[in-house]
């Protein structure tokens, strides 16, 4: 299973030091998709009558499958701008990552493939994605040469995929979801099914979301008014969009590196294994700023060549509110996304373990530290609490939007306005955030489905042992099995309980 979901990612196998994935690149095409849907197809059916331990099989069958269904949903057809799976834009955006000498000689095919999935598919992506994507390339286009380019003369092929991408007749915002789209109402079923590893439907996590939002305000009005004295959940949103901005994007840069240390020091305290590899902090690189999203983190090679970095995104520094600095650092760095990656594989895990794309377990645990780091003490203000539930409201707002969009037909515009009433987003980030949701159906659920669940069985273990619960035991119990479906974490921890 592990070597179908590298043929599937190899760039990703790169990324962590995987050998024998260097040279090549995703295959887009239609035939080398159904080529690899037929081994995932064999796989899941043999799995069953394996000899792997049970953890292991709902692994397989859970990547087995999430992948089918991504390659049967055709997202590459419709997503060119920036979401997760618009092929060219993440091939810009690891290229200066990782080592892409290899591989340079397919980036050609790579861009042809792209275009002929567009090309022949019956669903067009939305015209304002066509523009974006069009104008991402023209942006590296007008760069200077770039050092991952090597002697290759790539600039014609991006340029002719450029050409192509303006004659795509894009389809209207009115129309963005998936259930506007041929067999979209089932594939965003399968889609969340994959994503959440839980039994919810589109319907029940809509309703989740509205119903945390409410909760969030009540929040808001308490921190509020200590530090305005104002409960009045509009201003609050207000003063946290015009009151409290970065200076310049070196502040922004400072607060990320002292926020990372404070959290290394207090680790642990909460943490019995800590990951051996470091975690530095970086600019997002100046070509990717206007794309990227405002923090994002990338894997340590296993083999030591590099350590995780999290990069902080300084485009439009002065227009951000500061108070998204430190819960964003705990979530992609420590004790979030840098603890579960790198302790998942620095262990003696199968590499399918190790690297399991599971999102609900992922970013689950990436959100769950958000609230983790205030039980550790870690929040230098009541306004860095602020961001905290800002970033709350962020991801219950998901809930909604993502739902809205794909199973109840919202326009974008209604998602925008969504987002603009009940999250401190700036109008820029909430663009971004949206066009994200559209090319990516379905992942932005996996955050607080996530984080719900884990503090579900934590608390669960709490309430069975009693004073023998050990959150340092939880932690490392949760983050020593690599990613796992919601319900094998929950048999892991009921039987850890149970056995302690």
């Amino acid at each position: 299973m592990f070597l179908a979901m590298m043929d599937w990612a190899p760039t990703f196998a790169t990324v962590v030091a995987v050998p024998g994935w260097d040279d090549r690149l995703e295959d887009l095409s239609v035939d080398g998709q159904a080529a690899l849907r037929a081994r995932l197809a064999d796989i899941l059916s043999r799995v069953d009558g394996s000899d792997e331990d049970q953890v292991a099989k709902d692994v397989i069958r859970h990547q087995a499958t999430s992948i089918i269904n991504l390659i049967d949903a055709r997202l590459v057809e419709h997503s060119v701008a920036r979401g997760l799976n618009a092929p060219v834009a993440a091939l810009l955006r690891m290229a200066s990552q990782v080592d892409f000498s290899r591989r340079l000689h397919l980036v050609p095919r790579f861009l042809d493939q792209a275009a002929q999935r567009l090309r022949d598919t019956d669903r067009r992506p939305l015209r304002r994605h066509v523009q974006g994507g069009a104008a991402h390339v023209e942006r590296f286009l007008a760069s200077p040469k770039q050092e991952w380019e090597g002697d290759a003369d790539l600039r014609p092929a991006f340029a002719k995929y450029r050409e192509f991408l303006l004659s795509v007749e894009g389809r209207d915002d009115e129309h963005a979801g998936l259930c506007w789209l041929p067999d979209g109402e089932e594939n965003y079923r399968k889609l969340v099914r994959d994503y959440t590893t839980a039994p919810y439907t589109p319907a029940e996590l809509h309703q989740l979301g509205l119903d945390l939002i409410a909760g969030l305000h009540e929040e808001y009005a308490t921190i509020g008014s200590r530090v305005w004295g104002t409960a009045d959940v509009p201003e609050i949103f207000r003063r946290l969009r015009t009151d409290l901005l970065w200076a310049n994007e070196d502040e922004m840069l400072t607060s990320a590196v002292e926020t990372v240390a404070r959290a290394e020091a207090e680790a642990p305290n909460w943490f019995g294994r800590l990951p051996r590899a470091r975690c530095e902090v970086r600019f997002v690189p100046e070509m990717d700023r206007q794309a990227a999203a405002f923090a994002y983190y990338v894997d340590a090679a296993l083999d030591g060549s590099r350590p995780g970095i999290y990069f902080v995104n300084p485009f439009n520094a002065t227009d951000r509110s500061r108070t998204l600095s430190e819960v964003t650092a705990f979530h992609e760095a420590i004790p979030g996304h840098h603890f579960q990656l790198s302790i998942a594989a620095e262990t003696s895990l199968s590499n399918l373990r190790k690297f399991a794309f599971i999102d609900s377990y992922i970013e689950g645990w990436g959100l769950y530290t958000e609230r983790l780091a205030d039980e550790m003490g870690l929040y230098s203000s009541d306004e860095a609490r602020l961001g905290m539930l800002g970033l709350d409201a962020m991801r219950a707002g998901r809930l909604v939007v993502d739902t809205g969009l794909h199973a109840l037909g919202w326009s974008r515009q209604q998602a925008v306005d969504y987002l603009r009433e009940n999250t401190v987003m700036d109008a820029s980030e909430i663009d971004s955030e949206v066009d994200r949701y559209i090319e990516t159906p379905g992942q932005a659920l996996a955050y607080m489905v996530g984080r719900l669940e884990i503090q579900r069985v934590r608390a669960d273990a709490e309430t069975k042992m009693g004073a023998r619960f050990d959150v340092r035991a939880f932690h490392d119990l949760v983050l020593e099995n690599g990613a796992v479906p919601l319900s094998t974490l929950g048999d892991l921890v009921t039987d850890w309980a149970g056995r302690a």
